[in-house]
């Protein structure tokens, strides 16, 4: 004979007060927040049959389009990597005044919303902005709603995921090694890409 417990009684124990009604919340908001208009988009969508998917994927506007995203995502991630990598390499190995505050700054994206972060930097490199004015006046540079106003937008909005990405893996890098290549003659990039 065995000793089981029925599955009601089992489920009651795991879960915390108020479990299904949250769930039950959770289900209902992505229902209408997300999968409704999803489909609404699909159904609509699959009214104009093959040919005319096809014809649209392949207008001028359309193909602009993504090669816009996709140029400037890949030059913004390329840019992400570089400096988040040694940003990520400068807060691990590195003890300066100032180092906790700028380990916070970094996760400062992630704290606003997206459309406060777009009005924000919108704001902010306008022609009237505290950067893009300055730009504007020396160069004659339009920051805002440019390729260049969406890779500074990518390059910010990406930058966090790059530095707390990177940050755990430096970090359980053994410094020893790295002091024993130094002192084997390895140059910085030598022990970085060998290690």
């Amino acid at each position: 004979m065995t000793n089981s417990v029925p599955f009601s009684l089992w489920w009651r124990r795991q879960i915390l007060p108020g479990f299904g009604l949250s769930l039950g919340f959770t289900l209902v908001y992505l229902g209408l927040i997300v999968l409704i208009p999803l489909a609404a988009l699909f159904i609509k969508a699959s009214g104009i049959g093959f040919d005319g998917f096809v014809r649209t994927i392949l207008s001028p506007r359309v193909l602009a389009a993504f090669q816009l995203s996709f140029s400037v995502s890949f030059y913004a991630a390329l840019v992400n990597i570089f400096l988040g990598t040694i940003l990520a390499w400068v807060l691990v190995r590195y003890r300066f005044p100032g180092r906790r505050f700028l380990d916070a700054i970094v996760d400062f994206p992630f704290a606003l919303p997206t459309a406060v972060a777009g009005i924000a930097l919108t704001a902010i490199y306008s022609s009237n902005g505290w950067i893009g004015g300055p730009v504007h006046a020396l160069t004659g540079w339009k920051l805002t709603f440019t390729p260049l106003g969406i890779f500074l937008a990518l390059v910010f909005i990406g930058f966090p995921f790059v530095v707390r990405t990177v940050q755990p893996v430096l970090a359980d890098l053994n410094i020893e090694f790295e002091e024993a290549a130094a002192s084997l003659g390895a140059s910085r990039l030598q022990t970085i890409f060998r290690s």
